[in-house]
């Protein structure tokens, strides 16, 4: 198969992967365009063992994570301006960036397949079933991988909640 095929069969489920991921569609866009042009650089690396919708799923996240903490070296906001334009404080904005982003790191060090299994479903939004046939498995498989996975993730932002209460707090 060659990459204009396999651009026309995923380029949309790439995109809207990006979308979900990004919550822009511009960014989705330009982001799906660079992991075309990824995969086009590296089709001869890809061995056919694993799907090639995974593959360029893989593809996409790791560009879209390169191009998320680029961003976040760039954006310098101040007090004043956050403040200002949404009413929320800079504290409250680092607050919930720095546990989306807590999320994002252990969600990218999960063990595998709960790390694929949750990404695809969350970030790709794909059914259980098609989740199932990209491993061999069916989707009940799917679901419970993804729910063990869900289970690791609760757990996680728990520990960091625990962590973060002050024991001078009521």
């Amino acid at each position: 198969m060659d990459l204009s095929q396999i651009y026309q069969l995923y380029f949309h489920d790439v995109y809207l992967f990006l979308k979900s991921l990004s919550c822009s569609e511009h960014l989705a866009e330009e982001i799906t365009q660079e992991t075309f042009h990824k995969a086009l650089r590296s089709l001869h690396q890809f061995d056919g063992q694993k799907d090639i919708r995974a593959w360029l799923f893989t593809i996409a996240r790791n560009t879209y994570y390169t191009q998320y903490r680029k961003q976040q070296r760039l954006t310098q906001l101040s007090d004043d301006d956050v403040a200002q334009n949404t009413g929320v404080t800079i504290l409250e904005q680092i607050s919930n960036e720095e546990e989306a982003f807590s999320i994002h790191q252990f969600l990218h060090n999960m063990e595998e397949p709960y790390k694929e299994v949750f990404t695809l479903r969350v970030f790709g939004e794909l059914s259980f079933r098609r989740i199932g046939q990209l491993f061999g498995k069916n989707d009940s498989w799917a679901r419970v991988t993804f729910y063990r996975a869900k289970q690791k993730i609760i757990a996680h932002m728990e520990v960091l909640h625990h962590d973060n209460q002050s024991p001078f707090s009521n």
